[in-house]
């Protein structure tokens, strides 16, 4: 098919970029803090593996199909939808997918931010030498201390929102592109850097038997709803971000050939990461299932009691910031898009104007966490609702539109089109595993979500 819909802001014309671009989104805090602490809980190797069929059979093809319909509508996830429902057709209601999407961005973003924040925190405490050699107790208490004070929260929440919004008022390629193609190196030299540190100075057998040694107990049904979760969230589906970025992907090159790269991406990342957290954690006798608080507690405790402990664990901490940047700037990406297209407003302006409206919730949550640290709702704080409506009802709730649109609405010429694929036989399977996997996952998750906020 005939089908050449040019992208308002431009595209990138090599693979490398492209991959290093979506690379750059889905190398989150989900994939590395929350892929660390859910193996931590659920016993490492059964967790391990569950995650990687799940990652291979139901979250890639959803990322192959949200790079598909914004590779089609060449746009944000608005306007890309506003074209596929002419083309295919479909109803006007098919809107509501990219608005919904646009929303979990900036809800996402309003809270990922205040967790950059308190990265950017511990950069400056860990290189200052503030952690070294403290205890448990201590490093806990520097966290508490950290949350008790809005004024270190904000300027750090302000500086990292405003950085964001400059890489997204660059532009595509010289904002976006080229992140992208100086950050996943970098990222990739730390890690490697990272576990070779924990290999020197950790329990590397000990992390190794965790992270890869099956064990019967582990396979339970929690268990494998959490590694679909983790799966699902691992590679940002839900949140307009790779709608955006297929628009600008790179033409006549295989869709699933660049996505299969960044799933390899992925994966690499999560698994370097657990190797540079856990031989730490087993080294000093500390349990690997703390939780949410791995991050911010049990690491800075292993690091300051571990030789070259600040360095490297400044290291670690700059890593995370890094990656935290990746992802804000995609998700202010989408809606900066729709700014231009629709309002026709300059790329600085609107990255700033987008930058502004999720710094202000994000103010609400510090202001919650310092100020009002009583105040909350059916067990959960703001950050904790932010968090919850966007994970556990907004992605999963515009990844079930997404499998059911590219699944059964779109034709499959129009997917081989954008797919860039000659061989039938791959389309037909993409299309069953939408259609009959992926679908019925997306829909666990999004009921087993639906209780966890008690509505179910």
């Amino acid at each position: 098919m005939s089908w050449e819909p040019v992208p308002v802001h431009g595209a990138w014309q090599r693979p490398w970029t492209f991959i290093a671009a979506v690379a750059a989104t889905v190398i989150g805090l989900g994939n590395v803090w929350k892929f660390s602490w859910l193996a931590g809980q659920h016993g490492g190797g059964g967790f391990v593996l569950a995650y990687l069929l799940c990652l291979l059979l139901v979250a890639l093809p959803l990322l192959i199909a949200e790079l598909v319909l914004g590779a089609r509508g060449r746009a944000d996830p608005v306007h890309a939808m506003a074209t596929l429902q002419v083309e295919v057709p479909a109803g006007r209601g098919w809107l509501a997918l990219g608005w919904l999407a646009g929303l979990a961005a900036l809800l996402v973003l309003a809270y990922l931010s205040v967790v950059a924040a308190w990265l950017l925190d511990y950069v400056t405490a860990l290189a200052g030498g503030r952690l070294e050699a403290v205890s448990g107790r201590q490093a806990g208490q520097h966290f508490a201390e950290l949350l008790a004070d809005p004024r270190r929260q904000l300027m750090w929440h302000g500086i990292f929102l405003l950085t964001a919004a400059v890489v997204v008022a660059l532009g595509v390629r010289r904002g976006l592109g080229a992140l992208a193609r100086l950050l996943v190196p970098v990222l990739i030299a730390l890690l490697l850097g990272l576990v070779h540190y924990a290999w020197r100075y950790g329990d590397m057998a000990a992390g190794l038997r965790f992270l890869f040694e099956l064990r019967r107990e582990q396979i339970h049904a929690d268990m494998l709803l959490a590694a679909l979760g983790q799966a699902f969230f691992s590679l940002g589906i839900g949140m307009g971000a790779m709608m955006t970025y297929g628009a600008y992907a790179p033409r006549r090159h295989s869709l699933v050939a660049m996505t299969a790269a960044v799933a390899g991406l992925d994966v690499l990342v999560a698994l370097l990461a657990g190797l540079a957290i856990f031989p730490l954690v087993f080294s000093l006798h500390v349990e690997p299932n703390y939780g949410p608080g791995l991050m911010f507690v049990t690491l800075p405790y292993a690091f300051g009691n571990t030789p070259y402990g600040m360095l490297a664990g400044t290291a670690f901490f700059v890593l995370m910031g890094l990656i935290t940047l990746g992802t804000a700037v995609a998700l202010l990406e989408p809606g900066t898009a729709w700014l231009v297209q629709r309002l026709g407003w300059r790329r600085p302006l609107a990255a700033l104007v987008l930058a502004a409206l999720s710094w202000l919730p994000g103010v609400l949550v510090i202001g919650n966490l310092s100020w009002w640290p009583e105040a909350s709702w059916q067990g959960r704080n703001l950050l904790g609702w932010l968090d919850a409506v966007t994970a556990h009802l907004l992605l999963p709730l515009v990844g079930v539109m997404i499998a059911l649109f590219a699944g059964w609405r779109l034709r499959a010429e129009v997917a081989r089109d954008e797919l860039f694929q000659s061989r039938p036989w791959v389309v037909g399977l993409w299309r069953l595993l939408l259609r009959w996997l992926v679908l019925p996952a997306v829909v666990a998750v999004l009921v087993t979500g639906l209780y966890s906020l008690g509505w179910g």
